[in-house]
């Protein structure tokens, strides 16, 4: 155990790993060595940023507590502390629950375990970080929470309603971190496709692109977690014209059944659904497509299970994850739906729609073969390089192995011939130095 020695363990979603940033930096400032690993916790405290989006993700962040709980009453830590998500949700039935967990604290009131620990929050560093990411690119958080209130989502319970960060700030963090090598940006909020509205009566995500993208040294602007109702279509435009705004788009669809729709409280058609995907292929031609898809939702049956699965044919989604139903407290659909589809059934829809993702997903990437595309590196290993394509974002999208025929530089970007596909990967050769 290393005294004056804090570990942060963050779980879930990128939005959680920049708190977990921000409260690195204030714990750093506040004299105490800083480090985020959670496969090796040797601090003498511990702090857990919790998530409770899914029951799984729930699952996991119980036990990861329990795990430390027991090194606690090994000696191997003297406290543990719990933040985030799920202790927002449930603090009283952790408390009861987890008393080998010293203190409890919710998703923003950092600034109380800071003074637990006798220091005081400093709001000159609120917006600084100390990256656990690789140091060419870190995730951008420009709002807080969300006003869409979907029947199945527990995140507005969570995180409140839609808070943008003003323009100048978020600037100030893009200058700030490219100072320190940061080269791509992936951009993140619960709902960007409302940035703006609540400081400025407008969408304001095209002219925030725009200006991030004339910052130097930015090479890669990713955007994550758009809303297709009352999308902001002076976003193209800006993609189109800036060569560092990726032709990369994460849009969570969730369902293209009327009546499935319906039930989700999406606000939107499975036509005009249709239409948006069909408008943003046009108007950005080469774009890659991520959307997050839901089976099992209460009004799914197998009619509407078939018609999700033919979309998903028909489109053909660069990227594409699903995941099946699960009730959450405290949610609409839980007051109001019966989670009647058994638990076997939805398992089986989710398997069919990623089987032929997977399929399609091969035919997208066999295009790619004998193409030249501009990587980035992410990492060496012992048999080749990994990098990815600006079509690309860390840990949830394929990679591009590269074979170790030349000497490449983690963090540079590198143009590379493709040499084969695989549904989730691609092997590719380099051909000259940047």
């Amino acid at each position: 155990m290393k005294r004056g020695h804090i570990n942060v363990i963050s779980l879930g979603c990128s939005k959680n790993l920049v708190d977990s940033e921000r409260l690195l930096r204030q714990l750093q400032a506040a004299g105490y060595t800083v480090e985020h690993d959670p496969r090796r916790v040797n601090g003498e405290i511990v702090v857990v940023n919790t998530c409770g989006f899914i029951a799984d993700a729930q699952q996991e962040s119980i036990d990861t507590i329990l795990a430390l709980g027991q090194a606690k009453r090994e000696g191997r830590i003297r406290r543990l502390y719990v933040m985030g998500c799920l202790a927002e949700r449930f603090m009283a039935d952790l408390t009861a629950e987890l008393p080998e967990v010293d203190k409890f604290y919710g998703k923003f009131n950092w600034s109380d375990l800071l003074a637990d620990l006798g220091h005081a929050w400093r709001d000159d560093l609120a917006d600084e970080r100390v990256l656990t990411t690789p140091k060419h690119y870190a995730y951008l958080k420009i709002s807080e929470g969300c006003n869409r209130l979907c029947a199945f989502c527990a995140i507005p319970l969570i995180t409140g309603r839609h808070k943008s960060l003003p323009i100048e700030r978020v600037l100030a963090q893009v200058e700030r971190l490219t100072a320190q090598g940061v080269k791509e940006f992936n951009v993140i909020a619960q709902d960007l496709s409302s940035y703006g509205l609540d400081l400025y009566g407008e969408m304001r995500l095209p002219e925030l692109v725009d200006c991030m993208a004339q910052i130097p040294g930015v090479e890669w602007i990713r955007l994550h977690y758009a809303y297709p109702t009352q999308f902001p279509w002076e976003l193209l435009p800006v993609m189109a014209q800036r060569d560092n705004v990726c032709n990369y788009l994460d849009i969570a669809l969730q369902h293209i059944s009327d009546p499935v729709l319906r039930n989700m409280r999406r606000h939107i058609t499975g036509e005009e659904t249709r239409n948006l995907v069909e408008r943003l292929r046009r108007e950005a031609p080469g774009i890659h497509l991520r959307t997050t898809l839901m089976v099992g939702f209460p009004g799914e049956g197998d009619e509407e299970f078939d018609e999700l699965l033919e979309f998903v044919k028909e489109t053909r989604f660069e990227r594409m994850g699903a995941f099946a139903y699960s009730e959450e407290a405290g949610t609409f659909a839980a007051s109001h739906y019966a989670d009647d589809t058994p638990g076997e059934v939805k398992q089986q829809r989710l398997q069919m729609l990623m089987e032929v993702q997977e399929a399609i997903s091969q035919e997208i990437q066999n295009e790619k073969v004998g193409r030249t595309l501009r990587v980035i590196i992410d990492r060496e290993e012992p048999e080749h390089y990994v990098g990815r394509t600006e079509w690309d974002s860390p840990e949830v999208d394929p990679e591009v192995l590269i074979g170790k025929t030349q000497p490449l530089n983690v963090g540079e970007f590198y143009p590379v011939v493709i040499d084969q596909a695989l549904p989730f990967e691609l092997l590719a050769h380099a051909t000259v130095a940047p």
